[in-house]
């Protein structure tokens, strides 16, 4: 006895058996959606396990808990630095929650320097450049040629100011003071709060009036 042939399947929506040819359309059909089915379940797994990936990366790699960058006990470098030169260094006593990132000397434009740079509480920057027998090209580089705006007393040390905030490329000298004492050229320059500057300002004054004693001896 010989087996029976398969009925072919009826299609509700047609109300008869469908052909040869609506059957090998909708397996086609269907091969195509179990592929794109496929194909976005395995985007969604890489997915998964790339954010998995990362969470176990970022956990895994230690933190510190301060910042990368080095603090530099520039008080003590200037003590030793003092030891060496005719000038009286720039070494401001600040409160405990000011840091610095520098504290060296250097030499550019033919004008040697004494350099500090400080971190305020406030998270901002200013930087303190001490410059020996300097001349008017290199004050000016260093202040990026902007113009003086104004003029403040901060414990009988006539200051000059630059106010260069709201300049376009202006990087750390935002704003500036500078004085002139015996053969010191004062700079204190960043991107702080007119009181913070104050507070350097006012931390350099006993030093900026000892070089003008040094001039007179």
């Amino acid at each position: 006895m010989s087996p029976s042939r398969r009925q072919p399947r009826v299609v509700a929506e047609l109300g008869r058996p469908e052909t040869p040819q609506e059957t090998a359309d909708r397996k086609a059909e269907n091969s195509r959606n179990y592929r794109k089915r496929k194909t976005v379940n395995n985007l969604v797994y890489s997915l998964l396990v790339c954010v998995g990936l990362v969470l176990i990366i970022a956990l895994a790699v230690p933190r510190a808990d301060s910042s990368l960058v080095a603090e530099v006990d520039y008080a003590a470098v200037a003590v030793e630095a003092q030891s060496s030169s005719e000038h009286t260094l720039a070494n401001p006593d600040l409160p405990g929650s000011w840091s610095s990132n520098r504290a060296e000397a250097d030499k550019s434009g033919g004008v040697s320097s004494w350099n500090i740079g400080l971190i305020t509480p406030s998270q901002q920057y200013i930087g303190i450049t001490q410059g020996f027998d300097a001349n008017e090209t290199w004050v000016s580089q260093q202040l990026r040629q902007s113009t003086a705006s104004s003029t403040i007393t901060v414990d009988g040390v006539e200051w000059t100011v630059y106010d260069n905030r709201g300049r376009a490329d202006m990087g750390n000298v935002e704003y500036a003071l500078t004085t002139e004492s015996g053969a010191s050229t004062f700079i204190v320059f960043g991107t702080a709060s007119d009181d913070e500057f104050l507070t350097v300002a006012s931390a350099l004054a006993d030093q900026v009036l000892a070089n003008d004693s040094n001039r007179s001896e």
